[in-house]
């Protein structure tokens, strides 16, 4: 990471070479983090593209700066434009190193198992979501041998925080304080895109959440669609992600939820268990 900041650093700086807009300081530290914000944001619109207008808008900044970042990022690899559309995505330098940090962050590599488990077991589709800012990501999607399957979450979808099952049952792993502040920053998105999820109906389901222990997905995201999800903590209790089932509603029954909760709640201490087993390993002091 230090490396890619350091370059970034030089390219950013490079472009201020001949920038007319003297009153902004895009030097230094100032710059990165600057950009960061704006690979993030592309980032999030991984699938459709992020249009420079809503990148300027939720970004703060002028359209000739957040312009300019851009192009910085393009020459390095980091975020590409469609010549069509003009929406911006993640490139290919991004899938280089997300590959290369998967090798250290390794969720996915831990949970691959519980993952094949759940979906052996209920015959229904898993999923592992992690946290990446105030939205949900699905890392993986493990399809069951039930032979009608749902068509929710697949590899790459994001939503807010609280929308969906694994989703929903990250957030409500946050303190209040935080839950407040991931549905103030995700008005925009709940009012334009989420329409059936209102903050207050997101409250309600976290209150649930940690009532039950487990978040439930009563088809609000894709019809006849039900999901459960339960949280997968750090050792020091950090988020680390969300295991989750998806089902046809008929397959989610009222007498059949404690039944996939226990196969949930297993995965989620196997998980756990290898988390703390890397981070303490055998004959170390946590």
């Amino acid at each position: 990471m230090s490396f890619l900041v350091h370059n970034m650093d030089l390219w950013l700086n490079n472009t201020m070479d001949d920038a007319p807009f003297s009153t902004v300081d895009l030097s230094g530290s100032q710059s990165v983090d600057r950009a960061l914000r704006l690979l993030a944001l592309v980032g999030r619109e991984a699938e459709r593209g992020a249009q420079l207008s809503d990148i300027v808008e939720e970004s703060g900044l002028n359209k000739p700066t957040a312009r300019r970042l851009l192009l910085a990022l393009m020459r390095a690899g980091l975020v590409e434009q469609e010549a069509r559309t003009r929406r911006y995505y993640l490139g290919e330098e991004a899938y280089v190193l997300g590959t290369l940090a998967s090798r250290r962050h390794g969720l996915l590599e831990l949970s691959l198992e519980s993952l094949r488990n759940l979906s052996d077991k209920t015959m229904d589709t898993s999923f592992l979501s992690v946290k990446r800012g105030n939205y949900a990501v699905c890392l993986h999607r493990e399809e069951g041998t039930y032979p009608v399957r749902t068509h929710a979450l697949q590899a790459g979808n994001q939503h807010p925080l609280g929308i969906g099952a694994g989703s929903l049952a990250m957030l409500a792993a946050l303190s209040d304080d935080e839950v407040e502040r991931v549905l103030a920053a995700n008005t925009k998105a709940l009012d334009t895109q989420y329409a059936y999820y209102s903050a207050e109906r997101i409250r309600e389901d976290v209150a649930m959440t940690r009532l039950q222990g487990y978040a439930l997905n009563p088809g609000r995201i894709v019809a006849g669609s039900w999901g459960l999800g339960a949280a997968i903590r750090f050792p020091d209790g950090r988020i680390a992600g969300a295991l989750s089932i998806a089902a046809i509603d008929s397959r989610m029954s009222a007498e059949r939820q404690p039944e996939l909760v226990r196969y949930l709640r297993t995965e989620v201490e196997r998980v756990e268990g290898k988390l703390r087993r890397m981070f303490h390993p055998v004959g170390t002091t946590p």
